[in-house]
């Protein structure tokens, strides 16, 4: 894939990523190996840590301030707390002047993979097979952190400094809520651009929607079921309320919509992920819970789409003799993560873009995510233009997660050649 290259050093760079190929997939491998689901990413963090040392940088293990960060406007409030929880960084320092500063961002947290029984294989043994890799965290986002981190180290094999600083990131929580990012946002980690390998494929993401998580909690009237009309099961009284939710949700969807979402159908997604309730088959259940995940459009901020989830909760209130004596809670936890649209025309994007085309002969496709990223807290609390260009992948979130292996490489080229255009190089 070096064809396009003309310049004998950046043709140097694209020989070294391609010589650490196997390298590469076996970092890949190796971190989804480890089972990083809420609650136990340290180990990833670890490797990732030894990963570093191995290749010559100084790996910076950074716990997350709980007590400090809560009082930053980015935090989103979590159910758990932040003991044993660390953030991976390490940075490249500049061995000249004259470029411009750099960050490769991404999380090792992983979804969980239950149930398993949909898998063919077990998700945290990777399954090499058909040029991919397949487990969870295959795509989403292992072989991105594996490829942004080869892709700095190639710079050194290669025998080029840097005319300005690059910093690795391996953050935590990208799947339930930023806080991971935005610790290293508050500890001062800052750049000029900063890239994060999402598996969107080649493309150059410009727009990401806002997303929230709440949960709904409802209280019934238990009793033996040969009675059950003198009850109130609280898990039927939660229908009602998700329903005009749904009815929200096609609201927004119909609303007016921003010029980057009008070629998406149904671009605003409400998802009831998980729900309990009950205790006993044969008791009327007591109290019951869900917890969403709602999307909104770029402009609109977090506060306004907590105000339309307890307006819609309050209308499915009033429309139920039990609900209005005994009124739902709502509860807004994880992600507070509001959208924003950029400019394809950043100079960062530019030259990413310029990169992709010397890898390619063309174009690299703009992304409009109906999802978010970390990019979100570089993009409301940093400094740096910001975009997401990652490998091919598939089933995330799903069973047989997976990525293609010439993806990732493909992604580790793209950024070595950013950073050596970005920064400049220096013999």
């Amino acid at each position: 894939m070096t064809g396009y290259i003309v310049d004998k050093k950046e043709a140097k760079v694209m020989e070294t990523v391609e010589s650490l190929r196997e390298d590469i997939l076996d970092f890949t491998c190796r971190l989804v190996s480890k089972g990083s689901v809420l609650g136990n990413e340290q180990p990833a963090m670890e490797l990732m840590a030894e990963e570093l040392k191995k290749l010559d940088f100084i790996p910076n293990i950074l716990p997350i301030d709980q007590e400090k960060l809560q009082q930053h406007p980015g935090f989103a409030k979590v159910p758990w707390d932040y003991a044993q929880k660390n953030n991976v960084v390490a940075v490249r320092q500049a061995d000249s002047n004259g470029g411009k500063s750099a960050i490769v961002n991404g999380h090792l947290d992983v979804v969980d993979p239950e149930p398993v029984a949909f898998w063919d294989s077990d998700p945290f043994e990777p399954l090499v097979k058909d040029n991919k890799i397949f487990g969870r965290g295959a795509g989403d986002m292992k072989s991105g952190v594996a490829a942004m981190t080869y892709a700095v180290h190639a710079l050194e094999k290669a025998g080029f400094g840097l005319c300005a600083p690059v910093t690795i990131q391996a953050v935590l929580e990208e799947e339930c809520c930023g806080n991971g990012a935005l610790a290293l946002m508050d500890a001062g980690y800052d750049a000029d651009a900063i890239l994060i390998p999402e598996p969107f494929g080649p493309t150059i993401l410009t727009s990401q929607l806002g997303v929230l998580w709440f949960k709904v909690r409802i209280e019934g009237k238990p009793v033996h079921v040969f009675e059950a009309q003198a009850g109130t099961n609280a898990i039927e009284k939660m229908f009602p309320i998700i329903q005009r939710l749904r009815e929200l949700e096609k609201e927004m969807n119909a609303a007016a919509v921003p010029e980057a979402y009008k070629g998406i159908d149904h671009p605003i997604n409400l998802n009831v992920g998980v729900i309990k309730g009950g205790n006993w088959p044969s008791t009327v259940a007591a109290e019951a819970e869900f917890h969403g995940r709602l999307s909104y459009f770029p402009g609109t901020d977090y506060q306004t789409v907590c105000r339309w989830i307890q307006e819609t909760v309050k209308k499915a209130e009033k429309e139920d003799p039990w609900l209005q004596t005994n009124p739902p809670t709502v509860e807004f936890y994880g992600f507070r993560s509001d959208g924003h649209t950029i400019s394809r025309l950043l100079p960062a994007l530019e030259t990413l873009n310029g990169c992709h085309q010397s890898l390619t002969g063309q174009d690299a496709e703009e992304y409009i995510a109906t999802c978010t990223t970390d990019l979100r807290a570089f993009q409301f609390f940093g400094k740096g233009q910001c975009t997401c260009y990652g490998p091919v992948g598939g089933a995330f979130h799903g069973a047989n997660e997976w990525v293609d292996m010439d993806s990732i490489i493909h992604t580790a080229k793209a950024y070595a050649l950013f950073l050596a255009r970005w920064c400049k190089l220096k013999e």
